[in-house]
């Protein structure tokens, strides 16, 4: 399969065509634009009978993206080796409610399945001898930790982290700085925003590049949203099963929680790709920018603001352009999703509600989705829903606490983090200053 830029009917380049493994290499698109299929291939339900292991399942969902191309044979190791960990099904307290739980990975977050699955990629293109790759990366709190993670003690790569300093938690933030080795953490005096805005010039500067071997990790990167599709599918397919055996087909609608609309992305290219998904709503922070745009707006990008939902303070979404490629007609895309942003105070609420009433314990991002699911449910919405539980709450202890009163167990992979020294060092959100900290180091 090929890949095209989402910018191709603008640019009109050719170059922007790729096969997987040299978009994987590439990270952004030549003209600025970011990789997606040429075609989407079409599955029925039935065409994963006798794959249950989420690690099969994402080795059949993935195999047409995978076809023609180098890494097509080492497949399934790729899969077994970035789906080690579990994303189980939960049901919730209140009937018809699931969490889709994605934070039992070693950063306990969701990310931890598409950097894995992207390192383990890259592993397998970089050949020995060659410069070593930087790995550059901006994150508003758990992107950078689930990289570093997965690239840490990699030969011939290198990971440079960018982060907004003062607006990741305080475990985020040692995280993200505890892992040495060839990892390097830069905590930018700005925003994710502006974490982003440098990184994105860099991948765009070709004077550097050629000094400087880099690619992205971020979810601009093909190799962390195309994996991200697999817990989607196969949640999708237990729920469908469960009821399939009762002659009834009935589909799981999704609620996302999202901030640079990768995660998002990945639920709706599952579905556009035949999965039984049924309804997917975006739940935002007070980062009003797409909530906006399908109230009927115009797509505006804006500063971001800080929140307690720190991972998703994202003021222009990079993969908005991905869902325009997949909708351009803009009735359309509006028609087809609703996103509901939710205030701080309304997070608060709701991680102290649940918690008091049904001992349920949620961090801030994943909170967000919970209030959505209520909002739907009070309006008389039926059906099966699951809030996707994008990292631990453990990862928030100093927000949530305080709200529930009790301490929150910590999962054994991030408690060996946090006993690690941790470091970071103070960059200035400016282009020519990173430029020359990526080149002489």
């Amino acid at each position: 399969m090929n890949f095209i830029s989402t910018r191709r009917l603008t640019s009109g380049s050719p170059a922007s065509t790729l096969g997987l493994s040299a978009a994987i290499a590439a990270g952004l698109a030549p003209d600025g634009g970011l990789y997606v299929p040429e075609s989407l291939p079409c599955f029925a339900a039935k065409d994963f009978n006798g794959c249950n292991a989420l690690a099969d399942v994402a080795t059949k969902l993935l195999a047409p993206f995978f076809a023609d191309d180098a890494l097509a044979v080492q497949l399934p190791a790729i899969c077994t080796h970035a789906f080690a960990f579990p994303a189980p099904l939960r049901a919730l307290a209140t009937p018809d409610d699931y969490a889709l739980e994605l934070f039992h990975g070693p950063t306990a977050a969701f990310k931890d399945f598409g950097a894995h699955f992207l390192a383990s990629c890259m592993q397998r293109l970089q050949r020995d001898g060659l410069r070593p790759l930087t790995i550059l990366v901006a994150t508003s709190g758990d992107t950078g930790a689930a990289v570093a993670a997965a690239f840490c003690n990699l030969s011939n790569f290198r990971v440079v982290i960018l982060y907004p300093d003062g607006r990741v938690s305080p475990r985020q933030a040692h995280q993200l700085g505890c892992f040495g080795a060839n990892v390097r953490a830069l905590r930018v005096a700005g925003s994710f925003d502006d974490c982003q805005r440098l990184v994105k010039r860099a991948l765009g500067d070709d004077v550097l590049r050629a000094e400087v071997p880099m690619s992205s990790a971020n979810s601009i990167s093909l190799g962390r949203l195309l994996p991200q599709m697999a817990y989607y599918a196969q949640a999708a397919l237990v729920h469908w099963r469960r009821f399939n055996v009762m002659r009834k087909s009935i589909f799981l609608n999704f609620i996302v929680p999202t901030g640079n609309l990768g995660n998002a992305v990945a639920c709706i290219l599952a579905r556009a790709c035949g999965l039984p998904i049924g309804r997917i709503v975006l739940a935002t922070n007070a980062n009003r920018t797409l909530a906006d745009f399908f109230s009927g707006a115009d797509y505006a990008a804006r500063a971001s603001i800080a929140t307690l939902a720190n991972a998703m303070d994202v003021g222009n979404p990079s993969n908005f352009e991905r869902l325009r490629w997949l909708y351009p007609d803009v009735a359309q895309l509006r028609d087809e999703f609703d996103v509901v942003a939710v205030e701080d105070e309304a997070i608060r609420d709701i991680i102290r509600a649940r918690h008091a009433s049904h001992g349920e314990v949620f961090c801030p991002h994943t909170a967000t989705a919970v209030r959505v699911l209520e909002t739907l449910r009070a309006r008389g919405e039926s059906g099966p829903w699951a809030v996707v539980a994008t990292a631990h709450p453990a990862k928030f202890d100093s927000i949530v606490e305080p709200l529930i009163g009790t301490f929150i167990p910590v999962p054994p992979a991030l408690a060996d983090l946090l006993t690690r020294p941790s470091h970071a060092e103070p960059l200035a959100a400016d282009y020519g200053v990173m430029r020359a900290r990526l080149s002489r180091d």
